[in-house]
């Protein structure tokens, strides 16, 4: 059985080599993104992965710490577009296969989210609980 960090590793290795196929293989059926910055959520894998290869930009990441416990674990990585970076502060929770089931990722602002990407989202209201 492969550790929650090895997972969250693999999925950010497939992440960045924009291995797709890999990727997808890592996610839960019923995966779940939130970004609670933009207070959206990306409910399935087939919406998560075109999320994931439809993201404009030439964007890469450099993952600085990860660390798990169980079926949880927790990333910190530094994404970057040209010279702009920005961290990130993931937070994952496998199912009983090991597969990716939620994600919760922290940006270190609240933004508006960029358009084209309406229909792979559901957005809640500010200060409205998405999800237990």
């Amino acid at each position: 059985m492969t550790s929650a960090e090895d997972t969250v590793l693999a999925y950010w290795d497939a992440c960045e080599a924009r291995d797709w196929p890999r990727f997808g293989t890592l996610l839960a059926d019923d995966v779940v993104y939130h970004l609670p910055q933009t207070r959206e959520l990306i409910e399935g894998r087939d919406a998560y992965l075109r999320f994931n290869q439809e993201y404009p930009g030439d964007w890469h990441l450099r993952v600085t710490r990860v660390t798990g416990s169980g079926g949880h674990a927790a990333s910190s990585a530094t994404f970057s577009v040209g010279d702009e970076q920005q961290p990130a502060l993931t937070f994952f929770d496998l199912d009983d296969a090991g597969r990716i089931a939620r994600i919760t990722e922290f940006w270190p602002e609240p933004y508006d989210p960029p358009p084209g990407r309406e229909h792979l989202v559901t957005r809640y209201a500010p200060g409205a609980a998405p999800i237990d």
